[in-house]
């Protein structure tokens, strides 16, 4: 059942191989059995599930079940669940229950996906590790003492492991595809704008986007097309029709030219990850298309750019838990001043806090012009060298992260190092553009899985998703999985 594709898994519940309830219990199973060692949940909704996979069953009985109906899915808990607990991995929102869904998480409801639960994370998405969480860090299945990247590394952890057929993530600077490299799954970024953000508690918001975890791209396109469209909730949501992305998986790569950037390939590569790389795109030779070198002559302010400009938005969304509205409060404050700081002070970790204060200060009265508004501009900068490579090439491939998993703890006392991991992907969130990972191998040195980067331009996601399924149809590594968790229950 767990190696099963949402295609398959599809046909057998049209069929009557099994029901919804018997899926959705297979999986919480999984959860009940495996989670404790990988951490990968922060709420388990087995009564809300179940419940949902008999109406799943009834409307597949009835013949009005869409696709997706009774497959159950995990979410990212900053995805609001109306009377579910939705906190952000924060203990600033431990006890903070929703009172509205997210359109995401509405859409695909709608379609009939039962909810398994919500899924770790780093606090409020910051960090590359998903060390940065009030629950604790969630496990890498290949090598538990190593992390499974972040910021939605429980919701990468639970598609590699096979606690759930398919997850929801964000990514504000490589949060999907970063996490989604280190476990061995596919995961995808959408265009900015192309999945409303409404109910998604925000990091930065000219950044975040959510998007999909699964063990393929056939699978991310099924997701996709149905979480995807235009929001009136959503006021960065973009009026863009929502093709079918299963409709040209099949298409042929031959003459598509694939840009490979030199940035991508200097000093700071791991050697090991850079064979893998190229042998993805050998394959990809093999498939007909065309490789050119490119430049992206601004990617080393990447990292700069990012590191101001999601701090600034982060300051500023994140000054609404005060204490008084909801989330957590601290006991007895003396004074309204008292109550603020202390409840911010006990409510954030350490990492929110940094980003916080770096965000304030870029902001503040005399630094504004020479650090926020000069990212902006390289913002801009970014953006265009993405534009005149899109006028050479189709695609643009390359490494999403620099190394395979790192040992948890091992960056905890060094903040930039940790900033590093997202060094590939970072440029993609600043530009808006849609951008996926998809499994190519594994490192020679340590045998830990190996993301291949395709970046596509605005509202491409068919494109990169054909690239990525037919790359997968010639390779079986998006079917591997860690084999702790292989065995029949």
């Amino acid at each position: 059942m767990k190696q099963k594709s949402l295609i398959e898994l599809s046909a057998g519940l049209q069929s009557g191989e099994f029901s919804s309830v018997e899926l959705t219990q297979y999986f919480l199973q999984r959860i009940s059995t495996y989670d404790t060692d990988l951490n990968a949940f922060i709420t388990v909704t087995e009564e809300q599930a179940l419940s949902a996979a008999k109406v799943a069953d009834e409307q597949i009985a009835a013949g009005s079940a869409t696709a997706l109906t009774g497959i159950p899915i995990a979410y990212k808990d900053l995805f609001c669940t109306e009377g579910v607990r939705t906190s952000c991995a924060s203990k600033m929102l431990d006890n903070f229950i929703a009172p509205y869904t997210a359109t995401a998480v509405e859409k695909l409801t709608q379609a009939g996906m039962p909810m398994l639960g919500k899924t770790n994370m780093d606090e409020f998405a910051m960090g590359s590790s998903n060390e940065n969480s009030f629950y604790g860090a969630s496990k890498n299945p290949w090598d538990l003492a190593r992390v499974p990247g972040g910021s939605s590394g429980g919701s990468a952890v639970a598609v590699a492991a096979k606690l759930a057929p398919v997850s929801l993530g964000t990514d504000t600077g490589g949060s999907i595809r970063q996490p989604a490299s280190l476990t061995g799954i596919t995961g995808i970024k959408p265009t900015y704008g192309r999945v409303s953000r409404f109910g998604m508690i925000a990091y930065a918001s000219s950044l975040d986007q959510g998007g999909v975890f699964a063990t393929s791209a056939e699978d991310c396109a099924l997701v996709l097309s149905a979480m995807s469209g235009f929001d009136d909730k959503d006021s960065t949501s973009v009026e863009q029709d929502v093709p079918d992305f299963s409709a040209n998986l099949n298409d042929s790569l031959q003459g598509l030219k694939i840009g490979l950037p030199k940035e991508f390939f200097d000093k700071g590569l791991d050697s090991n990850v850079t064979d893998v790389v190229n042998e993805a795109i050998k394959a990809y030779k093999k498939l007909g298309a065309e490789i050119i070198e490119i430049s992206l002559p601004n990617t080393h302010l990447a990292i700069p750019s990012y590191y101001v400009i999601a701090p600034a938005e982060a300051s500023s969304n994140l000054s609404r838990f005060d204490g008084v509205r909801y989330g957590y409060r601290c006991d007895e404050p003396k004074d309204l001043t008292d109550m603020y700081m202390r409840s911010r002070g006990e409510g954030f970790g350490s990492e929110v806090k940094r980003r916080i204060m770096t965000g304030t200060y870029a902001l503040s009265a005399g630094y504004y012009d020479a650090y926020y508004l000069k990212a902006q501009k390289i913002r801009r900068l970014i953006s265009e060298d993405f534009k005149q490579a899109f006028e050479k090439v189709d695609v643009i491939m390359g490494p999403v992260a620099p190394e395979t998993a790192f040992k948890i703890g091992e960056k905890s006392d060094d903040p930039i190092s940790m900033y590093l991991s997202d060094i590939y992907t970072l440029s993609l969130n600043l530009a808006g553009l849609t951008g996926m990972s998809v499994p190519a191998g594994f490192s020679a040195e340590n045998r830990l899985p190996v993301g291949l980067q395709i970046i596509g331009n605005y509202f491409e996601e068919a494109k990169i998703l054909n690239v990525a399924h037919q790359y997968q149809q010639v390779t079986d590594w998006h079917i591997k999985m860690p084999s702790a968790y292989a065995g029949e229950e």
